[in-house]
């Protein structure tokens, strides 16, 4: 299946793309369903109610991770690509004020988030660990309606049935919609050999063959200019993050040191790791509040890639917009290649799905930018991957702050590491980017579900929250 660089890249709100944006999203399609024909019901029936009830890692985890509250935006109309986050309170108050949702272009339907918005710990649904059921019932309380939806990760949001048609197809058929339909790295590699392109250059013509060249670099440019106002935004940003655990926003203190440090000269071997941490933390802090960020692939590791961007154009010579572009378009291929594989789902396969996917995403376009051939390129994907598997998904609270905020920091670090070890090889080596990724699909099996996102083992019960 071809995967846009807009299917991996998505602008829209933090603190979670899998717990916030995609409960978000599925809230809305639950509105489009409502609206449509296609589905069953009494002659004159009216939907009259809305229920919603979360499972899984969204119930453990999802007060902290804003799910709720998102829900309650999706039944409202908004989507995740355009709420105003400046509103959004004021939003969810007049809802819980009220009592009834008035979404465009539908009647008022009853919703009380205290009690038609369940977060359910005791019965998981089956399809994944991020599943949620929408009903909608009619003015006597029947129930006319019900969706089971789920938050695969990245924004993403399918349905039972479409989840099961996912796992059902043992493998992908061939794409004939682009030019180089490569479904992993090794046919990747291949088509690259055999049509003398970049990677970069493959996705290029893969986009182009649904979209015009300028709606693409127009597009690739509004991704980057929404991930470089976020981090403009995180170093400007100050005071206590939400949620209770009282952890301080630090990039802006760490910039200005930073910033000194430059302007004086001084010598400091570790700038470059400086630059990049401060950076990839301004992201996470600004995610954290639930501000304008962009998936990367995810939310929690939304920080990595466009850390890694800015550090390039700061001390590369030569990137300009260009890289970026090229940059992002790898990043893109990369990133399809292991959600399409295994996943990017912390909930799924833990941490390793989300920051040590971003970080071979960034580690690959890092290559691209320095000149890498496709086989290095490929390498600095699998460093990057290989020395995060196993890594879990435990955050304290259930918020998207401790580890989450300095593990893209670190992230970022071993991203240009990854990069730089690869362009000092010719590309080849012991561990295949495609047996990495099937490795960590089978430890993201073999987890243990305290482990994946649930807050249910790891820092979040050996912290002691105060």
């Amino acid at each position: 299946m071809f995967l846009s660089v807009f299917d991996v890249f998505k602008i829209g709100v933090g603190p979670s793309s899998s717990h916030t944006m995609g409960p978000m999203s599925a809230a809305v399609r639950f509105l489009d369903e409502i609206a449509g024909s296609d589905w069953p019901r009494p002659a004159g029936a009216q939907v009259s109610a809305i229920a919603v009830s979360l499972h899984g890692s969204l119930a453990f985890t999802g007060i902290g991770h804003g799910t709720g509250r998102a829900v309650v935006l999706g039944l409202t109309g908004q989507l995740p690509d355009t709420v105003n986050p400046d509103e959004m309170d004021a939003i969810v108050a007049e809802v819980e004020r009220t009592r009834e949702i008035s979404p465009p272009g539908h009647p008022h339907y009853q919703f009380d988030p205290k009690t038609d918005l369940v977060f359910d710990k005791t019965k998981p649904l089956p399809g994944h660990a991020n599943g949620m059921a929408f009903n909608a019932f009619d003015r006597d309380g029947a129930m006319l309606l019900r969706r089971v939806y789920y938050s695969v990760g990245g924004g993403f949001v399918v349905t039972d049935t479409e989840l099961e048609a996912l796992k059902s197809a043992k493998k992908a058929a061939v794409d004939k919609s682009v030019p180089h339909p490569f479904a992993n790295a090794k046919q990747m590699l291949e088509m690259a050999a055999r049509s003398g392109l970049s990677i970069a250059q493959m996705k290029r013509a893969n986009e182009e063959s649904h979209m015009s060249r300028e709606e693409l670099d127009a597009g690739l440019d509004r991704l980057w200019g929404a991930m470089s106002g976020c981090i403009d935004r995180g170093l400007n940003g100050e005071g206590i993050m939400p949620g209770g655990l009282k952890v301080r926003r630090r990039a802006r203190v760490l910039f200005d040191k930073l910033q000194e440090e430059w302007r004086q000269n001084r010598r400091n071997p570790l700038l470059a790791n400086d630059w990049l941490s401060v950076y990839a933390m301004a992201v996470n802090e600004e995610n954290a509040v639930g501000g304008r960020v962009v998936t990367a692939p995810t939310n929690g590791a939304a920080g990595v890639i466009p850390a890694t961007i800015r550090y390039m154009l700061q001390f590369h010579d030569g990137a300009d917009q260009t890289a970026v572009r090229d940059y992002l378009l790898t990043a893109a291929a990369i990133g399809g290649i292991i959600k399409s594989n295994a996943s990017i789902s912390g909930a799924e396969v833990g941490c390793q799905g989300e920051v040590g996917s971003a970080a071979a995403m960034s580690a690959a376009g890092l290559a691209a930018v320095m000149g890498g051939t496709p086989e290095q390129i490929e390498n600095a994907a699998e460093i990057a991957l290989e020395h995060h598997l196993g890594m879990t998904c435990d955050p304290v609270g259930g918020l998207v702050q401790v580890p989450c905020i300095e593990r893209n920091a670190l992230g970022a670090v071993k991203a240009v590491t990854a990069a730089s070890l690869a362009m000092k090889g010719d590309g080849q080596h012991f561990v295949p980017l495609d047996a990495c990724i099937e490795t960590m699909r089978q430890t993201g099996l073999d987890m243990n579900v305290r482990y994946k996102e649930t807050s249910t083992g790891g820092l979040a019960v050996n912290v002691v929250e105060c």
